[in-house]
């Protein structure tokens, strides 16, 4: 079973336009969608989608129409009662797939809820193989969180079966992220999935360089060096990069018509793990992630993809030697 955790949850709504967005005019939507969001809720759809089991955690209350979405699209979920509704991430979409994301800050959550939060998923650890921790914090909690969580979670455990240690992946960005990385944090996930954007803020390198499908093989392969599992870092259009101890590896998106790119990177993560429950070798669960994340990009507004929208074949996976380190074996 695959747990995701959406701290910051939100509904997120999409208006299509019918021609160019302008600063300062009125424009006519062709067409406006809602659906239950946050970066958690993305891949729990998916996942959930793909006929696989998930658990989707979250701050929220009965009436939050965020459980509703969850509710009526049959995905299991728990919740931690708190104050306030989720917020509103609205999505401008263009004709020719620009997409302008205007995202709210979201309702803060005391020390108490935090505390439920973290209780609940140790209880959950027990039953499930990955943990995902996705998405932004909402004003208030310490950025360190999920550097605490990746600690906790990571301790071994007593299961019906024996020991039982899951993995841990996380997707965020900024301060949450830097804190992953903060001398002596002490928390090395076993999967992270930056874009390039958000590996240039933890290495420090240049974003628009690591674009570059070999430089964001060597700025991954740091991070393998300071502990992490392995990186699977979604490069756009290009495609992605998974780095492991192991060696590393790039594939290339298929040639698709981008409509919107709302929940591409939680489609590959997603992907990701499905192909990772199958057993599937490093390559292989780099091809599922950018097949799924390429899929979400073609459909429109938050649509997410299910498997009669992946294209498995098209997508082609190769090694890369990254400079100064000895050839993986083969």
């Amino acid at each position: 079973m695959i747990v995701t955790l959406t701290a910051n949850p939100s509904v997120d709504r999409t208006v299509t336009l019918t021609e160019p967005l302008r600063r300062g005019q009125v424009h006519r939507a062709a067409s406006v969608t809602s659906h239950p969001g946050g970066k958690g809720v993305n891949v729990a759809r998916v996942v959930s989608g793909s006929g696989a089991r998930v658990l989707a955690v979250l701050p929220a209350t009965e009436d939050d129409p965020v459980v509703h979405g969850l509710r009526t699209a049959g995905i299991e979920f728990r919740t931690v009662p708190v104050v306030g509704g989720p917020r509103v991430n609205l999505t401008i979409a263009e004709t020719d797939g620009t997409t302008t994301k205007i995202n709210e800050p979201g309702h803060p959550l005391r020390a108490g809820d935090l505390a439920e939060l973290t209780a609940l998923l140790v209880e959950l650890a027990a039953g499930a193989e990955w943990i995902v921790l996705s998405g932004s914090l909402p004003p208030g909690v310490p950025v360190d969180w999920y550097c605490r969580l990746v600690a906790t979670l990571s301790t071994p455990r007593s299961s019906p079966n024996g020991t039982h240690r899951l993995r841990v992946a996380v997707d965020t960005s900024d301060a949450p992220l830097h804190a992953l990385f903060a001398e002596h944090s002490g928390a090395a996930p076993d999967l992270i999935k930056p874009n390039s954007a958000e590996l240039g803020q933890i290495t420090g390198l240049d974003a628009v360089a690591l674009e570059d499908p070999a430089a964001a093989a060597e700025a991954a392969a740091t991070l393998i060096d300071r502990g992490v599992g392995a990186v699977l870092a979604t490069l756009g259009a290009a495609g992605a990069v998974l780095v492991t101890a192991d060696g590393a590896w790039f594939a290339a998106a298929p040639p698709i018509r981008a409509r919107s790119t709302v929940g591409a990177g939680d489609s590959a993560l997603a992907g990701y793990l499905l192909a990772d429950l199958a057993g599937a070798a490093p390559a292989d669960r780099l091809r599922t992630a950018v097949a799924y994340g390429s899929a979400a990009t073609a459909l429109p507004g938050t649509e997410l993809p299910g498997p009669a929208d992946i294209s498995l074949d098209a997508v082609t996976a190769h090694r890369l030697v990254i400079v100064d380190r000895p050839p993986a074996p083969a």
